[in-house]
């Protein structure tokens, strides 16, 4: 059977959080960007572990009441597997716990599979940044999901 938790960033899963970016995302972030996530309490960065191995992560700063989703990946391997919707659900669910009444985020345009997540998870897109991601200049759709109290627990 698989054993499936959330943990906290931290020093020890940093690195394969490094390798899931950089596989994962054009312009990724930086290894400092990661570091600033440890132990944060402007909101949560979390990576999803299948028997005890990284396979994904996700994050959000909290801005008010709005948890603004800073970064999800899962990597190559394991995508399509449901890892990217476990990994949102326990975000939303935290967040609208800690308070958080709505969320948004940004994402490429031409990213299908992500915009399809989270349309079925309540987001709309409501905007479009032109020449918003620095390696190719590529629109960034930004997407709200403007009620949050359903993901209380």
């Amino acid at each position: 059977m698989m054993r499936v938790e959330m943990r906290p960033l931290d020093e020890g899963l940093l690195a394969p959080v490094l390798e899931i970016e950089r596989a994962s995302n054009p312009a990724p972030w930086s290894e400092a960007s990661f570091r600033a996530e440890i132990g944060s309490t402007e909101g949560e960065f979390l990576v999803l572990l299948v028997d005890q191995r990284p396979v994904g992560f996700g994050g959000y700063w909290s801005v008010v009441d709005e948890a603004h989703i800073t970064n999800v990946a899962v990597e190559p391997e394991s995508r399509r597997q449901g890892w990217g919707r476990r990994i949102m659900e326990e975000l939303l669910r935290r967040a609208a716990n800690r308070g958080m009444r709505c969320s948004t985020l940004e994402v490429r345009a031409s990213n299908h599979p992500a915009v399809r997540l989270y349309e079925s998870l309540g987001y709309q897109a409501v905007a479009r940044r032109r020449r918003y991601y620095p390696d190719n200049g590529e629109d960034a759709l930004v997407m709200w999901l403007y009620d949050l109290t359903t993901w209380k627990t």
